[in-house]
């Protein structure tokens, strides 16, 4: 893998730390190449039974490398037109699809399609530090990344299309209390509060998690008869679990469940 991205694998726990911290991990061509096999990989990973992404230095990840972008419009190459297509997309969808709990360790500003990927995970925290900030209007653009789909499930369409037209940043205890992070805490903590979530998470029903998750994005555009159905379905498939068995029979037995994912 190459060394514009760094991974980790510990206890389950598959960290993911953008790594070009002289431009605030903005993202390159081989960079978002990188990232996009990577979570393809870890998303098929039985051993990764959870997933931390963050960046190195002092940004989480400011969106689009646009010396990079702006090198190739002039160049007539097409692929900065593609790489929503090519590159945004699968990488996203790799993320909110993932099927096992994802945590972004917002240690800095993340903007454009870097708040996209932060935005794309179950949780983030973040660092007194961080920001956000969708800067896509002030160079012309409209939203990718998924912040069209992601933003308005977590703060709701009326705050969503404020901070998309007005392009603002949106400061760390901003994001808090409006629900966007999930906590702030010190910035030597960020990574390793993220990491013990996910290692937390990784010692418990993966196999559930990942349905939960499954299901929860289903009924956001699903009516209650199809949401049901599915829950239905999902629920099915979860009771042949080794995990519920070994849960159901050590709540019996008084005793702790030990959970494999399986």
């Amino acid at each position: 893998m190459s060394d514009v991205l760094l991974i980790d694998r510990a206890d389950g726990v598959a960290t993911l730390t953008l790594n070009r911290p002289e431009s605030m991990n903005s993202l390159s061509v081989e960079l978002k190449e990188a990232l996009g096999t990577a979570v393809d990989e870890v998303a098929r990973d039985a051993s990764v039974r959870a997933v931390v992404l963050t960046g190195n230095g002092r940004g989480f990840c400011v969106g689009q490398d646009l010396r990079e972008h702006v090198a190739l419009l002039e160049a007539g190459d097409p692929a900065p037109l593609d790489t929503v297509t090519v590159h945004y997309n699968p990488i996203v969808t790799h993320l909110v699809g993932m099927p096992k709990p994802v945590i972004a360790a917002v240690n800095g500003m993340a903007a454009g399609a870097g708040a996209g990927l932060a935005f794309a995970c179950d949780f983030r925290i973040a660092s007194p530090s961080a920001g956000f900030l969708l800067a896509f209007a002030n160079v012309g653009l409209t939203l990718d990344s998924g912040v069209s789909w992601t933003l308005q499930r977590l703060i709701g369409s009326a705050r969503a299309t404020s901070l998309a037209l007005l392009a603002e940043p949106v400061t760390a205890e901003a994001a808090l209390e409006m629900g966007l992070v999930n906590a702030v805490v010190e910035p030597d903590r960020v990574l390793p509060a993220a990491q013990e979530l996910a290692s937390r998470l990784a010692a418990g029903p993966t196999a559930a998690y990942g349905a939960i998750k499954e299901s929860i994005a289903f009924a956001a555009s699903s009516t209650l008869a199809e949401s049901l159905a599915k829950e239905a379905e999902l629920q099915n498939a979860m009771g042949r679990t080794e995990d519920h068995r070994n849960a159901t029979a050590a709540f019996v037995a008084k005793q702790k469940p030990v959970f494999t994912g399986r």
